[in-house]
C-alpha cells in the first residue's frame, strides 16, 4: 500500500495547479525548482511532498 498524503498537501497542490497550470510537468525535479522560487516560507520537506504530489497528479492525468 502507498503512503497517504495529508489534506494540507493535497489542497496546496491543487491550488498551485489551478494558479500555475502551465508551469508544472510530470518531472519532480522541475516542479521542485519551481516551488523553491514560489514557496519561500515553506520548509524543504513540505515543498518536496507538494512537488511529488503534483508530479503524481500530472502522471495520472497523462495516463488517462
Amino acid at each position: 500500500m502507498g503512503r497517504v498524503r495529508s489534506l494540507y498537501i493535497k489542497r496546496a497542490a491543487r491550488e498551485l495547479l489551478e494558479r500555475y497550470p502551465d508551469k508544472f510537468s510530470p518531472s519532480f525535479e522541475e516542479n521542485r525548482k519551481f516551488l523553491d522560487e514560489k514557496l519561500k516560507n515553506v520548509g524543504k520537506p513540505l515543498r518536496n511532498r507538494i512537488a511529488g504530489y503534483i508530479s503524481t497528479l500530472l502522471k495520472q492525468e497523462k495516463e488517462e
